[in-house]
């Protein structure tokens, strides 16, 4: 079974800070995935990095074994096209993968 989102390897650093070191998971269809951590964990730029919004120094971050800038329309499965989304918001982020990962 081909995995929804597949995160191997991630790393980013900003400045002197490192943000992710090695970050890798694997989420497969229809699993319930919690995605928590402390403040500065990395946890809203791994989202970052699998929407594509940031680029990682090294590693992957695909949904269904793709990048996310090779999906024909990612954002076609929105709840509403005039819905605004925050990038900058963890739970906006995770809420555009798992409408992108549920139907796709």
């Amino acid at each position: 079974m081909e995995a929804t989102i597949e995160v191997a390897g991630l790393r980013k650093r900003f400045g002197p800070a490192q943000a992710l070191d090695g970050m890798s998971f694997t989420v497969l269809p229809g699993q319930v995935t919690g995605f928590v951590g402390p403040n500065g964990a990395g946890k809203s730029t791994t989202m970052r990095m699998i929407l594509g919004l940031d680029r990682p120094d090294a590693g992957t971050a695909r949904i269904n074994g793709k990048n996310y800038h090779e999906l024909g329309w990612p954002l076609r499965y929105s709840h509403s096209p005039a819905e605004v989304i925050d990038t900058r918001d963890v739970d906006s982020l995770a809420r555009i993968i798992a409408v992108i990962a549920r139907n796709w």
